[in-house]
């Protein structure tokens, strides 16, 4: 039978299990904001949204904190449709699989655990068998990419009905207007190493002679070292007065920042999807970005077919400063990759595309609890 009135409503609420910093604006990331977006579109596609902020260090917590993930989950009731954020329940298929049979939990993977930079091989290895272990009980997997769906069924055996996409979305803005020489740079992106800001720096060093400067917007509190590491390159290199590491930035001084741009650099080792990217778009700005994983998807094509920026491979700084001496020396490719841009931007998926594929993901695990009774 198919529930309707007040039973349908009460059907409809998700219960989303996020990281504990995930309003916390001093640590800003994709997969927070995505976290927070999401929450506050879905009840326009017929879902409310009971948050619930899990404190710990995820994936990795302690005892404390897994105690309470496994608290939180026992007080729900029999058949509640459960969303975690993946950084929360990869690393944790011992607390998620004595609920699967009892909630319908799916789990939103902004990034492959394993996929993070830096990590140790046997902490990596440890990591990807968790997560495989954690994908396999739960009754969904939501992906922010195609890239990502492709790479999860293959990686880690899903059933492919299972995993569903659900990109980011992008917000209309205004034209960024930029400077009249293309000179301004942006990255936007938390200092650590999987986004690779040393790429950039190294590469900017080689192209001292021609006019730029770089503003690096993005948290300086998740790897220490490495920021302290990056600024003593940035001193080295003669550069303290054309490259600034601002700290994290938003509203009206993100805006800023984005409105003196004409080029997004992003120099990343492992980006699921990019929302920086489509951010950028949006405001007409051209990227130049490492040519991995989601990247390409997120910069996608013009309506006629041009890319709007600059695809490099991977960890080659020599390839990145070629394509900085391309823009900066070139006016014509800067016009044709601002207008590739323009067409881009036009073709954006906003967040209540976003929603409404969630909502797909969502609607799955409530026709499993109807087919159940």
């Amino acid at each position: 039978m198919t529930p309707t009135g007040a039973t349908a409503a009460a059907e409809r609420v998700v219960h989303a299990v996020l990281p504990g910093d995930v309003d916390d604006p001093a640590v800003p990331s994709g997969g927070n904001t995505y976290d927070r977006r999401v929450c506050r579109d879905l009840p326009a596609a017929g879902w409310q949204v009971r948050p619930y902020a899990a404190p710990g260090s995820w994936p990795r917590p302690d005892a404390d904190a897994r105690a309470g993930l496994v608290r939180y989950l026992a007080a729900l009731p029999d058949g509640a449709v459960v969303l975690l954020d993946g950084l929360v329940a990869c690393g944790v298929p011992e607390v998620l699989e004595p609920e699967a049979g009892r909630l319908r939990l799916a789990v939103l993977v902004h990034l492959p655990l394993a996929d993070e930079t830096g990590l140790d091989p046997a902490v990596a290895a440890e990591l990807d068998a968790l997560e495989r272990r954690t994908l396999h009980a739960v009754g969904a997997v939501v992906a922010t990419s195609e890239w990502a769906a492709r790479k999860l069924v293959a990686h880690h055996g899903l059933l492919p009905a299972r995993v569903r996409v659900a990109r980011p979305g992008a917000d209309a803005a205004p034209l960024a207007p930029g400077t009249d020489d293309g000179t301004g740079l942006l990255c936007v992106a938390a200092v650590t190493p999987r986004k690779g800001q040393h790429l950039l720096v190294e590469a900017l060093a080689t192209v001292t002679e021609l006019p730029w400067r770089c503003a690096c917007v993005g948290g300086l509190d998740r790897d220490p070292a490495y920021v302290a590491q990056l600024r003593r390159r940035v001193t080295e290199s003669g550069l303290d007065d054309r490259i600034a590491l601002t700290g994290p930035r938003a509203g009206a001084d993100l805006e800023a920042r984005y409105a003196a741009a004409d080029l997004l650099v992003l120099t990343s080792y492992a980006e699921t999807y990019g929302m920086v990217v489509t951010e950028a778009l949006a405001r007409g700005i051209p990227v130049l970005a490492t040519e991995v994983d989601g990247v390409p998807e997120a910069v996608g094509r013009a309506p006629d077919g041009s890319v709007p920026g600059l695809l490099v491979p991977a960890g080659r700084p020599a390839a990145v400063a070629g394509a900085l001496r391309d823009w900066l020396g070139d006016p014509h490719l800067r016009d044709r990759l601002k207008t590739a841009a323009r067409g881009r931007r036009a073709m954006l998926e906003g967040w209540e595309m976003t929603s409404h594929s969630l909502a797909g993901a969502l609607e799955m695990l409530r026709d499993e609890i109807r087919s159940t009774r």
